[in-house]
């Protein structure tokens, strides 16, 4: 690996060094084969971040078609070799929420009965416009993967259905229309992803859905067997039914689950680690290649830390993942309060240390 130099910093640099998208790189790391060229994975950036990237505005009102060709090129020009998208417009709608940097998780409740349940306006993602898939395909730069993601997932729309207090509630109380609710989330899921994956341009999907708090499961793992899981194990069978992989992208503790994702889901990779969770120079050992792993390196690290530390512990995660099954990333995601600097320097050690 390269020392850290004071221009692995700099956005023209790195620019000049990325090269040409190559989505064979992120196929070896999901088949959790050894490559050569270290891979980069990010599930999205934040909008400035995208307009530096890309070198192009995000004015109010633009279309999703050319939001999304604008985030794809900055994710091109910055190394990576697919571009991370929401295939439609399709949603769960639930009561307004306050849109602030923090909400509870019982803020607003849509389904608090059979009644409200039969009443609700469930979606029906068959009947969505996914012509988007089309578009960024007949735009893509050569050697791009598409890598549609979900709106939310299977346990996180049920909880901003019920909201968490609630569900807890009604699962004791009322477990079969905790059932019903789980079921018909996970149907219309379900049948995105089969939409989604089916596409001969998309590469692999994000089954993106959070499931635990720091030191456990949002519900035991019995629940989480019997609610959630199984339609993760349907979700990532639609998509590899038409040959694609599946990335499970789910924040929180997941100790107790590891068997579930690996043996039963049959997830191929797992994103998102948080340093006082279980750091990602431990979890990558600890899996095994049973998944192969991507990001890891942790935000509020990045936040804190000086350039050439950033650059330093990802070039050593790199080191660490020398048998494959490994893509440089961050824990998340890149939000605003990231640096920029802190950001290049992370990727900087995929680039420039690229054979």
């Amino acid at each position: 690996m390269r020392k850290f130099e004071s221009r692995f910093i700099d956005w023209s640099f790195l620019k000049s060094v990325a090269g040409e998208p190559d989505y064979t790189r992120l196929l070896k790391v999901l088949k959790k084969e050894k490559t050569h060229q270290h891979t980069l994975f990010e599930f999205f950036l934040h909008p400035a971040l995208y307009e530096r990237l890309s070198g192009e505005k995000i004015t109010p009102g633009l279309p999703v078609s050319k939001l999304e060709e604008i985030h794809m090129k900055a994710y091109a020009n910055a190394g990576y070799d697919y571009i991370t998208f929401h295939a439609c417009p399709i949603s769960f709608a639930t009561v307004h929420k306050e849109q602030l940097k923090t909400i509870s998780l019982n803020q607003g409740t849509s389904i608090a009965s059979y009644e409200d349940f039969e009443k609700f306006p469930w979606p029906d993602a068959t009947a969505y416009d996914y012509s988007l898939i089309d578009y960024l395909a007949s735009r893509k730069p050569e050697g791009m993967g598409l890598v549609p993601y979900g709106p939310g997932g299977v346990l996180e729309n049920v909880i901003a259905l019920t909201r968490y207090d609630n569900l807890c509630i009604m699962i004791a109380d009322q477990p079969d229309l905790a059932q019903a609710i789980f079921d018909k989330v996970g149907s219309v899921l379900t049948d995105y992803y089969e939409i989604c994956s089916d596409h001969p341009d998309v590469i692999a999907c994000i089954s993106n859905d959070d499931w635990g708090f720091n030191t456990q499961t949002m519900l035991s793992p019995e629940q989480m067997r019997q609610y959630v899981f199984p339609w993760h194990v349907k979700i990532s069978q639609a998509i590899k039914k038409h040959g694609k992989y599946s990335i499970l992208h789910s924040c929180g503790y997941y100790g107790q689950i590891i068997d579930d994702m690996v043996n039963d889901m049959k997830y191929d990779a797992r994103h998102s680690f948080e340093d006082n969770i279980l750091p990602i120079e431990k979890a990558y050992p600890q899996m095994d290649l049973r998944m192969a792993l991507l990001g890891g390196i942790d935000m509020d690290f990045i936040c804190r830390s000086k350039p050439e530390d950033i650059y330093n512990r990802s070039c050593g995660m790199l080191e660490l993942a020398h048998r494959g099954g490994y893509a440089l990333g961050s824990g998340n995601s890149i939000p605003y309060y990231i640096p920029d600097e802190g950001y290049f320097a992370m990727i900087a050690a995929a680039l420039v240390n690229r054979i």
